[in-house]
């Protein structure tokens, strides 16, 4: 589907595509000199800074509309389904614009993820649809665990699913639980599963012989960039749909393939709103070339990626499918010092995408944090162990 889309916009002469560049920040009063805070009112979006990453310089590029569908957050996490480039870019730069953000300690995590030790990023997804076919969770006793936690076992939802398998985790000290598949009709699970099959066998797994090794990933977030029903966000002239955005159809807990629905949605509700006034709004020409005066090329490349890490053992050790208030105020503290370091960083160097990466996630990383600590209760995909039952709380949480 992305592949056709962008096939089709490469086909119309009217659209510049701009590649090789990777947005710094939106441009708003604040950088005409104007001070900015979560009270202004009418604050607007007139376009973005941009590093291009073929003059290694950061360019202005200004619109009367600017539209964010930056996909997810999920490599905050040491393990996700989600691929590479999900580090939260649009929720970070709009909080930083002093945007609104709700809900964000929604994190969904995908159950099932295939295990394969020492791996960091983008885990390999083993579909619901297995365990719907028959396939069934083991503990590393041989017991099919699921029956101890729902009636409905290996088909439970996924928030009740992921919290079982990672309570069978902490009991026993492993890093993964097991999909028994092997007693399945090998015929029809190759014929339904191919790729599973394949990527499988590829690291050494019959799986009508072996038990699959599997583990929660972090796979969706319901939270983001507080839009109203049209996609429009707190900012005006900017607009956000897809997994950034926060339009209220998930509530606290996701279902299967709904995310695709509302991306096609709200895209479309986007532009039919933009269109309706696009003509009535101006370049904004006095916008200030970015400054990079006092910037130093950074010496250690490697402090980035340190940081990085650190960030994803925080958020997957203290912010993951089951929380407390304890872990989620040592998460803070860990991510107040990390901040401080990064900032440091962005002021006295000249950004590189890894930089610039690194600072939107540990926003993002922040962002989760608080909203998970005002949240008082477990509601949906989020789980705190201090408040188990679900409370009074049934409202969005906006930063």
């Amino acid at each position: 589907m992305e592949r056709a889309l962008l096939q089709a916009v490469e086909s119309f002469s009217n659209i510049q595509l701009i590649k090789h560049c990777f947005v710094v920040d939106l441009i708003t009063q604040h950088h005409r000199g104007y001070l900015v805070t979560k009270s202004t009112p009418d604050i607007v979006c007139y376009g973005v800074y941009v590093l291009n990453r073929e003059t290694n310089t950061i360019d202005k590029i200004l619109s009367r509309v600017t539209v964010l569908a930056t996909g997810g957050v999920g490599q905050v996490y040491r393990t996700t389904t989600n691929p590479a480039i999900a580090t939260g870019d649009g929720v970070a730069m709009a909080y930083r614009a002093k945007g609104r953000i709700e809900n964000m300690e929604f994190i969904q995590f995908h159950p099932t993820a295939l295990y394969e030790p020492g791996l960091r990023g983008q885990a390999f997804l083993i579909t619901e649809a297995v365990r719907g076919e028959g396939g069934i969770l083991r503990n590393h006793q041989g017991d099919d665990f699921m029956r101890h936690y729902d009636t409905r076992k290996d088909l439970a939802p996924r928030d009740i699913v992921a919290r079982a398998i990672d309570s069978e985790m902490k009991k026993s000290g492993t890093e993964h639980v097991w999909l028994d598949c092997r007693h399945l009709d090998e015929k029809k699970f190759k014929e339904h599963f191919p790729n599973i099959y394949e990527k499988c066998l590829s690291i050494g797994i019959n799986i009508h012989q072996q038990q699959i090794p599997v583990a929660p990933a972090a796979h969706y977030s319901c939270g983001g960039i507080k839009t109203n029903e049209w996609g429009a966000t707190s900012i005006v002239n900017l607009y956000a749909c897809g997994e950034c955005a926060s339009t209220g159809v998930h509530g606290a807990n996701r279902l299967a393939s709904n995310s695709l629905l509302e991306a096609m949605v709200f895209a479309h509700r986007c532009f039919t709103d933009a269109k309706n006034k696009i003509a009535t709004i101006d370049f904004q020409q006095d916008i200030p070339d970015w400054n990079a005066k006092g910037t130093t090329e950074p010496r250690e490349m490697i402090l980035i990626t340190q940081s990085l890490k650190e960030l994803q053992q925080i958020m997957s050790d203290y912010v993951g499918i089951v929380r407390n208030d304890i872990r989620l105020q040592r998460a803070s503290r860990r991510l107040d010092l990390l901040f401080e370091e990064t900032e440091q960083l962005y002021q006295n160097t000249t950004v590189s995408p890894q930089l610039l990466e690194l600072r939107n996630m540990i926003t993002i990383g922040y962002l989760i944090v608080k909203c998970a600590s005002f949240r008082k209760e477990s509601r949906g995909l989020h789980y705190n162990t201090d408040y188990p039952g679900q409370g009074s709380m049934a409202q969005n949480i906006v930063l």
